[in-house]
């Protein structure tokens, strides 16, 4: 589990005279407040997408909606769970948000419903593209579905006047990315890094992806992820391809490659970060895996270990996006803004063990955790971000065909 960091000063006073509260969007929500959608995007009166996947953003809804952030002092913010700092006796306390309340007098019903970027993509796409509320005023996709987010015309554009903190601290590396050139549509809530897990107390180090393929002691102790931009970004990577810019060609000569892997049956099975308890049992040897979840296992068992293999490394960002239904807007880009001051995600970072997205942060954490301050998997060295890679946007065909020939080689 990520480590709990105890409340400030400040979010105690609050506390003390604020009652608990449940999350009331969680419950609508399971109770099948969204329709899941299917088929093509409503017109909503305007042209379709385009299919760009440069970042720009296409000719989607043109919404207009009322931006009540003066009168309703309140922001409705979906995430993944896990994936926020927690009070160590209470879950439902966020010590950072408390915080922002104390400073802002704006509350945050902050709900962990997403759970997979499509799955999660499929319940509020019709409602956007028809210019409905999705009762959100912050989501958080990870870099491929925020491209498709944008390009559909769903985000709002940041206002520059309400997220200057997020202009001057947004890491150098996660400036200008292709699926948002100008940084004007998705704030990066953290990031992290694929690289290879390696338990060192059943096998020696893992240097390559070939090895994790081919070699002899490693067959049928090997996962892969189902993360079809993770895995075949490192299958990119040992053709010698770049996931940053590739073909149609290379993705099917990489994806050969990887069938390979499975015939053999050297690749015991493909996961998602369910790998973390075959990995610290040793019931696996070797495995792709997340920055996140290897850190935390770390702290267990330092014989765990990130490797940073020889052709490099995946780095990938879930992103905080503004809906263009979202009704509180100038609330949201507050949010997003004070999660952009360098004490704050260092205290984020502390409890989640990602790669933080903010500069300024590491000198931060010295105060809160020294050690975590010098982790190259929170805040990675220069070398390693030479070796890190970013999996290029897709468009929603290629996305459709390449998911598609991934799951098959996979046996999903």
């Amino acid at each position: 589990m990520p480590r709990r960091i105890p409340l400030s000063p400040q979010a105690q006073a609050v506390l003390s005279a604020m009652p608990s509260r449940r999350n009331v969007l969680r419950g609508s929500l399971a109770a099948g407040a969204f329709a899941v959608a299917g088929g093509a995007l409503a017109a909503c009166g305007t042209k379709g997408t385009n299919g760009n996947a440069t970042g720009a953003q296409s000719e989607g809804p043109r919404c207009t909606t009322q931006d009540l952030s003066a009168t309703e002092r309140k922001v409705l913010f979906s995430n993944w769970p896990e994936y926020i700092d927690e009070d160590e006796k209470n879950a439902e306390i966020r010590p950072t948000l408390v915080a922002f309340k104390a400073k802002t007098g704006i509350d945050v019903e902050y709900t962990a419903d997403i759970n997979d970027n499509n799955d999660f993509y499929g319940k509020i796409r019709q409602q956007l593209a028809a210019c409905q509320t999705i009762n959100r005023d912050i989501v958080v996709f990870t870099d491929w579905m925020a491209a498709t987010f944008i390009r559909n015309g769903f985000a709002q554009k940041f206002s520059p006047d309400k997220v200057a903190t997020f202009a001057k601290n947004l890491a150098p590396s996660l400036r200008g990315r292709q699926f948002d050139p100008n940084t004007e549509y998705a704030a990066p809530w953290q990031s992290g890094l694929t690289g290879i897990g390696v338990n060192t107390g059943v096998t020696k180090e893992v240097r390559t992806v070939d090895e994790l393929l081919t070699r002899p002691d490693l067959k049928g102790k090997v996962t892969f992820l189902t993360e079809m931009h993770d895995t075949m970004g490192f299958m990119l990577l040992s053709i010698g391809k770049d996931p940053g810019n590739f073909t149609a060609a290379d993705f099917d000569a990489a994806l050969e490659k990887l069938k390979g892997g499975v015939s053999s049956g050297q690749i015991r099975r493909f996961t998602g970060n369910d790998y973390v308890q075959d990995l610290a049992k040793g019931d696996i040897a070797a495995c792709i895996a997340w920055s996140g979840d290897v850190i935390q296992l770390g702290f267990d068992n330092p014989k765990i270990k990130l490797i940073t293999p020889d052709e490099g490394m995946m780095l990938w960002s879930d992103n905080m996006l503004i809906p263009v239904t979202a009704t509180h807007a100038s609330n949201a880009q507050a949010l997003i803004d004070y999660y952009y001051d360098p004490k704050v995600a260092a205290e984020l970072a502390a409890y989640v063990n990602y790669v933080c997205p903010v500069a300024g942060a590491q000198e931060a954490m010295k105060d809160i955790d020294p050690e975590l301050a010098e982790n190259p998997l929170i805040f990675p060295d220069a070398a390693m971000q030479a070796k890190t890679k970013i999996f290029m946007p897709l468009t929603e065909a290629q996305e459709k065909e390449y998911q598609g020939k991934f799951q098959a080689a996979i046996g999903a």
